[in-house]
């Protein structure tokens, strides 16, 4: 396999350099998952070329050829074949029976060389991952482009992180959901959360790189890396971490929740509002704007911004692609994007940012780089929460699937914990687009020791008749959260358990306000 220390260079991090003028001696390295499973290979194939003084008759020779080879235009070619050049190309990549039918007309000047073409036996599947290549052979796009240098002289595979066996279930449920919602694209991704593997990651629509000339520009554009959107209340998961982590919130304390806040020409109310004061537990339970605001002020905006910076959120991710988005961050940073950051407005980032970064929230506090390669040693990463509030947002992300607005991404067996996202886009003049949503449900499992985090995330979906006309991340992308988990664990060797056992209720049991009065319910 490539090994990890032979990917010098300039330029981006993790990103190779690319040397124009280099030749293609052998083909290149093959790409394969983390099992071996081949994602992409070169094969020898023949190219026609052709020496104009050579050639008898331009025009004859390309109306020939135009009959074994009809996709070529016999205006140009015959121009070609008239020129005063000694080389030019009529076709690359010919298949076995093209090179034989052109060999068949007898053309003289007509010549054949050898060249290398890069098949991708996975089509779509793993398309904005991998990339794909240029006619020249040189990578155009993933991590074709990225690692473009050692792919070209390597003669071991470059081994991905990915497992295709997930890859296919993600890519499956999520356009399920996005014919489901008449949505226009989402992306979906599996992160380990020990060791910043990106097991899977789709971003729909896609393209099938073994046809690059046929590709839909809108297609190559990569959702879950390069897109960066605001991703509503999935980043209460931060603010409620940075609070508790901040000691300025616990998990008994509370706020007022009664009356919405009012700032300048803005209005912050809560969804399903309470009208009532409101315990750590319920504000993200039930979601609460209010609740969350109020948090993230205590905190300050000085300290909101240090703790986006500790989790990544201000920059773009490492991941080996030359596709990453960067993150649109306020500037200046102002009370207001305090406010409106704590339950997911004003700061967009990419899908792997919010996979990265729950993943330190639940893992134990260690925030290690996201990355697309397979590696047996972990970065040893970086602390940016406690051990405490890391368990503590366990169990409330436990309590949103349980009892909260994440119910539908419950997986018997599996201790699913979790939160929903719905936020409208952006639209014109600082507004919003009230009827184009992100819908988006992050998730973490098994929650009493996390090993994998989960995300759906589809774009602009629309309500239905039994979703009762709501398009919101509970409906639309937690039950795909389910069956992805219900699907994948299996195969990823996570065992089910019975979350009632002792042990797991005593991690995950946490006691919140019954609604109304002032006892505690265990839940």
């Amino acid at each position: 396999m490539i090994e990890l220390s032979a990917l010098g260079g300039a330029g981006e991090p993790g990103v190779a350099s690319v040397d124009p003028d280099a030749q293609l001696t052998v083909g290149r390295a093959d790409i394969v998952d983390r099992d071996g499973l081949l994602l992409a290979t070169s094969l020898r194939t023949p190219s026609l070329y052709a020496d104009p003084k050579e050639v008898l008759d331009a025009e004859d020779a390309a109306f020939r050829l135009s009959t074994v080879l009809p996709e070529i235009n016999p205006a140009e070619t015959a121009a070609k074949l008239a020129s005063d050049r000694r080389f030019v190309w009529l076709k690359r990549n010919l298949t076995p029976r093209e090179q034989q039918e052109v060999n068949s007309l007898g053309i003289p000047g007509l010549h054949f060389q050898d060249e290398w073409k890069r098949i991708y036996p996975q089509g779509t599947l793993t398309a904005h991952a991998v990339g794909f290549t240029d006619v020249d052979d040189r990578g155009i796009s993933g991590v074709e482009r990225s690692f473009d240098d050692v792919l070209r002289g390597g003669r071991d595979p470059l081994r991905l992180s990915l497992d295709l066996r997930v890859q296919h279930i993600v890519r499956e449920e999520l356009l399920r959901q996005i014919a489901t919602f008449s949505a226009i694209g989402g992306a979906g991704v599996v992160l380990d959360v020990d060791t910043g593997e990106t097991i899977a990651m789709v971003s729909l629509p896609d393209f099938d790189p073994n046809v690059p000339g046929q590709m839909d520009p809108d297609t190559l554009f990569n959702r879950a890396t390069l897109g960066v959107y605001e991703m509503g209340s999935t980043f209460k998961i931060f603010n409620t971490a940075m609070a508790l982590d901040a000691g300025t919130a616990t998990m008994r304390s509370g706020y007022d929740a009664t009356h919405p806040i009012r700032i300048a020409r803005f209005t912050i109310n809560d969804d399903h509002a309470k009208a009532r004061w409101l315990s750590v537990p319920e504000i993200f339970k039930y979601s609460s704007n209010i609740g969350s605001v109020k948090m993230a002020l205590d905190v300050g905006t000085d300290g909101q911004r240090a703790f986006m910076a500790k989790l990544g959120m201000l920059r773009e991710t490492a991941i080996e692609l030359p596709e990453r988005g960067r993150p649109m961050v306020p500037s200046p940073w102002r009370p207001i994007n305090t406010m409106t950051i704590a339950f997911g407005h004003g700061l967009a980032v990419s899908p792997l940012h919010l996979v990265g970064g729950v993943a330190a929230i639940v893992n134990g506090g260690i925030r290690r780089p996201v990355t697309l390669l397979a590696s047996d040693i972990p970065s040893p990463g970086q602390r940016v929460i406690s051990e405490q509030t890391s368990h503590d947002m366990r169990r409330l992300m436990r309590l949103v699937v349980e009892d909260g607005t994440g119910r539908k991404a419950d997986t018997p067996g599996y201790v699913v914990g979790g939160k929903t996202g719905t936020a409208e886009k952006a639209g014109g003049r600082g507004g919003y687009k009230q009827k184009s949503l992100i819908s988006s449900f992050v998730a973490a499992f098994p929650m009493h020791d996390p090993r994998y985090v989960v995300l759906i995330m589809v774009d602009e979906p629309k309500g239905t008749k039994e979703t009762f006309g709501y398009a919101t991340g509970g409906w639309v992308a937690a039950p795909a959260v389910s069956r992805i988990v219900a699907r994948s664990a299996p195969l990823l060797g996570v065992a089910p358990v019975d979350p009632e056992t002792p042990e797991i209720r005593r991690d995950l049991m946490i006691e919140v306000p019954v609604e109304g009065g002032k006892r505690l319910a265990s839940f």
